[in-house]
């Protein structure tokens, strides 16, 4: 087959592709990262090029649909539907440094205690150890610990017995044993027997987070946050289910994006807290039930297929030198418990952080991001049920949308009868992220500007006051609202939102919200019986809960009895690191959620439908 010449600057990398492959296939194939949300089926604008030399085609349709014609015309296209057939140079988007993003970690305040009795299940022991001196001994250096610590051969491993030898005899003897349960995990020379530590870790859709903690004292150490490398291959779950489906090489290729970033993190948090990698004897890991197979390396094409059966819902302990960690290699790497396809183990920590299973009265924890759940219960009974938002909120198919950035728009308010924006990092406004998409739509929503059905009303303008009337427009079809025009907020381009970016942002809410209704409608509790609503995760946490009402995201209560819980699903890691009891509770969890398939209710599309309203007022 005939090759062609594809350049891809700003690397200035030149590929020899095949005829009539796209330019994204082309790039993910050479090992070059061009991010597709939406998986390469051009739903969104993030895998946009530009062309700088050789023959621009014309644009397919959702080029014209998913860039609009200013794009168009400046030589953008979508580089999942533009096909190579003549040698052309394009304009890749750089990454961007994770340090822009906002990704909220697993802190607890300064000061605050672990709610819970610390015992890691890692045990130490300083021995001194007889090593032989005559040569007619029958004693081998195993049987010599072994007396010492009172195991037998069957609890240790060979990959323990290859630095037995040298560590034995290094201190004339004396070695710290360290053990899991009755598992030797390693002999160390000499004492270390208070050098122990641990890793709790939340791989998200979006996000994944690592915290360095010290086993006996509960002492976070380190922490990192990145995004998740797998979302140049599709920014949802159902996206990277197809990306790998059935294709047991896209799947290692998932696997191994992960993993290296895992590795990289343990690096990073060794590095910055001094810790040696060695000393670190258990790994907790939570996510949800793709991100759970993928990193193992398990087929989750059938979690994407009805009826959602995940291969496995028990929770897994394994040697860190199977997932290829780079910490000691017969740490123990436990992954939580998952409840059903679409509802994860880190779902059961967000549980278990908010000890949810212990209230007397009825809570509600919702964890707002991509692939989104809803928690409702107390002590009698917990529903669970996944609500997934898509990734509208992290800037895929809105016209100006990106990721919690430097330079995204994050806060909208009125103030003297025009729109006022704050950008994160008070930079130049680049975009409008999922926070300043909700703001905004609350204020227009406030201003009589949009309607509860979602439609941008240009029948009573009239009513607005001048500067924010003069920002509602009509350009062909299109309605929109003009957020930025080129100067304002530092923007070198005007900044809209569109009415399809309105339907999308209904179609966000109308899941989350259809979620909450739904389990309060199957458990027979109305706003008024619920004590409390959390709202968990990195999204959850930078939202307007004024905003949130006001849109209908989240149920009608009183701001009194909402708040924050923070990166729960990571708080949740670090209890099951720290305790193996409360390891113990996430399956006794785990094992009590009743799963809600909302899809499969007969009522679900109607309470859907209603969702996507707005609240009327």
């Amino acid at each position: 087959m005939a090759t062609v010449a594809l350049t891809l600057l700003p690397a200035g990398l030149t590929l020899q592709v095949k005829s009539g492959a796209t330019i994204l296939a082309s790039a993910h194939a050479a090992g070059v990262d061009i991010e597709a949300t939406c998986g390469g089926r051009g739903r969104c604008t993030s895998c946009r090029v530009k062309f700088v030399s050789g023959i621009v085609p014309p644009p397919s349709i959702m080029d014209e649909v998913q860039l609009g014609d200013a794009l168009v015309r400046e030589g953008y296209r979508l580089s999942c539907q533009c096909r190579v057939s003549d040698p052309i140079t394009v304009q890749v988007s750089p990454p961007v440094d994770d340090q822009s993003f906002q990704i909220l970690g697993g802190e607890r305040p300064a000061g605050a205690p672990m709610p819970v009795t610390i015992d890691a299940g890692v045990t130490k022991r300083l021995v001194r150890v007889t090593l032989p001196t005559e040569e007619h001994h029958q004693t081998s250096d195993l049987e010599a610990v072994l007396t010492v610590v009172g195991l037998t051969p069957d609890d240790c491993t060979p990959e323990v017995l290859k630095t037995l030898p040298k560590a034995l005899r290094e201190h004339g003897g004396e070695v710290t044993v360290a053990s899991f349960g009755r598992r030797i995990l390693s002999v160390e020379p000499g004492d270390t027997h208070l050098l122990t530590f641990g890793l709790a870790i939340d791989v998200g859709t979006t996000s994944v987070v690592t915290t360095l903690m010290e086993l006996a004292s509960g002492e976070q150490l380190a922490s990192v946050s990145s995004l998740n490398p797998q979302a140049v291959f599709g920014g949802d779950l159902m996206s990277r289910i197809a990306f790998a489906q059935f294709d047991p090489g896209k799947l290692r290729k998932l696997q191994t994006r992960i993993i290296g970033l895992l590795n990289q993190h343990i690096e990073q948090v060794c590095r910055d807290s001094g810790v040696l990698a060695k000393w670190i004897y258990k790994v907790v890991v939570v996510g949800n039930t793709c991100m759970h197979h993928v990193l193992l390396g398990i087929d989750p094409s059938y979690v994407g297929l009805a009826p959602y059966a995940p291969v496995m819902r028990h929770p897994l302990t394994l040697a860190a030198r199977e997932l290829f960690l780079k910490v000691n290699p017969e740490a123990r790497v436990c992954l939580l418990p998952i409840v059903a396809g679409f509802v994860g183990a880190d779902a059961v920590a967000v549980a278990l952080a908010t000890r949810m299973d212990e209230s007397p009265e009825i809570r509600i924890a919702v964890d707002i991001g991509t692939n989104g759940e809803v928690l409702l219960g107390s002590r009698e009974h917990l529903w669970a049920c996944s609500a997934p938002a898509g990734p509208a909120l992290e800037g895929a198919q809105i016209r100006h949308g990106m990721r919690a950035a430097l330079g995204a728009i994050d806060r909208v308010t009125l103030e003297e009868g025009d729109l006022r924006l704050h950008t994160i990092g008070d930079s130049s406004a680049q975009g409008i992220c999922g926070s300043g998409l909700i703001d905004a739509i609350a204020v227009l929503l406030d201003a009589g500007v949009i309607d509860w059905t979602g439609l941008i009303d240009l029948d009573h303008l009239d009513r607005l006051p001048a500067p924010l009337r003069e920002r509602v427009i009509k350009r062909g079809d299109e309605r929109a609202v003009i957020l930025a025009r080129p100067g304002e907020s530092g923007s070198t381009q005007e900044i809209v939102l569109t009415q399809d970016d309105v339907r999308q942002v209904q179609l966000c809410k109308g899941a989350i919200a259809s979620g909450a209704a739904m389990l309060q409608k199957i458990a027979g509790v109305p706003d008024d019986k619920v004590a409390e609503l959390m709202l968990a995760g990195g999204f959850g946490n930078y939202l307007s809960i004024r905003s949130a009402l006001r849109i209908g995201l989240i149920p009608a209560l009183p701001e009194s009895r909402i708040r924050y819980v923070g990166n729960a699903a990571v708080l949740g890691a670090q209890l099951a690191l720290l305790s193996e009891a409360e390891r113990g509770r996430a399956e006794h969890i785990a094992r009590g959620i009743e799963h809600v398939s909302l899809a499969a209710h007969p009522d679900f599309q109607d309470v859907f439908v209603d969702c996507m309203n707005f609240p009327r007022t």
